[in-house]
């Protein structure tokens, strides 16, 4: 994902954050902690500032690490697509179509359905492309089974602008 503030403000980003996880757990290492990035100095006190809010929100101690960015790595392939790699008929019919791991990580249509196996997307879009996706029988029905149970429009770190 790449940040463009023409289209969410690092406030935006920021409130997004805190609401789609708990930060009051300490993580078990450094790998799964909880950090914001900042590229400026108004970026760096607009975290600390958010993070101070959320500490007096909670009444709670906040275990969120503010960095400096320095760069991105990817996880390991195992950890890609975690949604996705939790339902056997689905990926077994993406492996077959992707069986490069960079391909399968990369792949616009493997993520789209990650997220909407992770509940998120808009179910009429779905619809109109599940032929298109190249599951077969098997998982085309289990992911119309996870969609009945609801997805939601919104990705749980984008805030609605209005």
């Amino acid at each position: 994902m790449d940040y463009d503030p023409s289209i969410i403000t690092y406030e935006q980003l920021l409130m997004g954050f805190w609401n789609s996880h708990d930060t009051t757990t300490a993580p078990f290492s450094r790998q799964y902690r909880s950090a914001i990035f900042y590229v400026n100095d108004q970026q760096k006190n607009l975290a600390i500032e958010s993070k101070q809010k959320e500490e007096a929100l909670l009444g709670k101690t906040v275990y969120t690490s503010i960095e400096p960015f320095t760069g991105f790595t990817l996880a390991e392939d195992y950890h890609q697509k975690y949604y996705l790699r939790q339902r056997s008929a689905i990926v077994s019919d993406l492996y077959t179509i992707y069986p490069n791991p960079a391909d399968f990580r990369d792949s616009t249509a493997v993520t789209r359905l990650n997220g909407y196996i992770g509940g998120y997307g808009d179910a009429d879009n779905l619809m109109k492309n599940l032929n298109k996706l190249g599951l077969s029988e098997s998982g085309k029905k289990e992911l119309l089974l996870i969609a009945e149970s609801g997805l939601s429009p919104f990705c749980p770190v984008i805030i609605p602008t209005n």
